[in-house]
């Protein structure tokens, strides 16, 4: 990055105050509380910094990386939103935050998925889910991974996908239903516009790539008063926009990169002055949970006329 360049990102980062656009923020209870959002129109108040479950997918865990210990920090810092998926390491993710839900289940908003497209395919994965989480509910089901591939019409079919989640909501598996990709923005917009999610989980980042996303994408989803859920915040990855980070090319276009990285502080502030509710954001250890924590609390968030600044610099 060019000297000058990186100059106005830092100005960006130090001179970033809280967005008065973001949906549902409310007052911070103390000078270094975890700030909340209620998630959209579910009237429910959720931590605005989520943990990722794809950090819980390793088996068993090493020295500097242990799944367990990273969701319990979390959960002592303030995060109560916990992001896993069966995807995840065919279910390790669930099986690593099973172990902490045991014992603190009341205390989390779960989040998780299914890829499943069926009725019935949908239902033995969720009931799977369940087991491996130890926990007989969860307060979001999201349809995983939306892509061109996908026919929306045939989710609302008696034995399609979406048949499943209303079941499972009316039977309280779930308390409400989501739906999330970063294949493709029209695919998503045409979805929630057929459809009544409660929450969209979608890639929001400042590079062009994720353009369609923030333009096109998140206005529908804020109309519809959808909690909005940003992931890839940081490229996804190792977190390919941030500095002194590897790319990832062989994930694209399910992950970011740019020549011109930015620190991991900008990139979290950018997502946070968008109008979500959350950043679902994986980490490797506890010392990068720790200051991503630090970094949200400190609840200074870039302003339109930064993000667009750090926009056109990454972009």
């Amino acid at each position: 990055m060019k000297r000058r360049e990186f100059i106005k990102v830092a100005a960006i980062t130090a001179a970033g105050g809280l967005n008065s656009c973001a949906m549902g923020v409310r007052s911070l209870s103390g000078p270094k509380a975890m700030p909340k959002h209620v998630l959209g129109s579910t009237g429910v108040e959720v931590s605005i910094l989520a943990l990722g479950g794809v950090i819980g997918m390793q088996q068993p865990p090493s020295e500097n990386h242990d799944p367990v210990a990273i969701a319990e920090t979390a959960l002592k810092l303030g995060i109560n939103y916990f992001d896993t998926s069966p995807a995840y390491n065919k279910g390790q993710s669930e099986t690593n935050f099973g172990h902490v839900l045991a014992q603190r289940r009341k205390d989390v908003f779960l989040a998780c998925k299914s890829q499943d497209r069926s009725y019935n395919g949908t239902m033995r994965l969720v009931e799977q889910s369940l087991k491996r989480l130890q926990t007989d509910h969860l307060d979001l089901l999201q349809l995983h991974g939306v892509t061109t591939k996908d026919d929306p019409v045939a989710w609302g079919k008696p034995d399609g996908v979406l048949t499943a989640f209303h079941k499972l909501r009316d039977q309280k598996v779930t308390r409400f239903i989501g739906i999330t990709g970063h294949d493709n923005a029209e695919v998503l917009r045409r979805s929630i516009e057929m459809y009544e999610f409660d929450t969209l989980l979608a890639a929001l980042n400042p590079t062009s790539n994720r353009r369609a996303y923030r333009e096109e994408l998140l206005p529908v989803a804020n109309r519809k008063k959808m909690g909005v859920i940003a992931m890839k915040v940081m490229g996804g990855g190792n977190g390919c926009l941030a500095t002194g980070n590897p790319p990832k090319k062989m994930l694209l276009p399910y992950h970011d990169q740019t020549d011109h990285q930015v620190d991991a502080a900008s990139l979290i502030r950018y997502a946070l002055g968008l109008p979500v509710s959350v950043a679902v954001i994986g980490v490797d250890s506890i010392d990068e949970l720790k200051a991503n924590v630090a970094i949200v609390k400190e609840g200074t968030f870039m302003t339109a006329t930064e993000r667009q600044e750090l926009e056109r610099i990454v972009g």
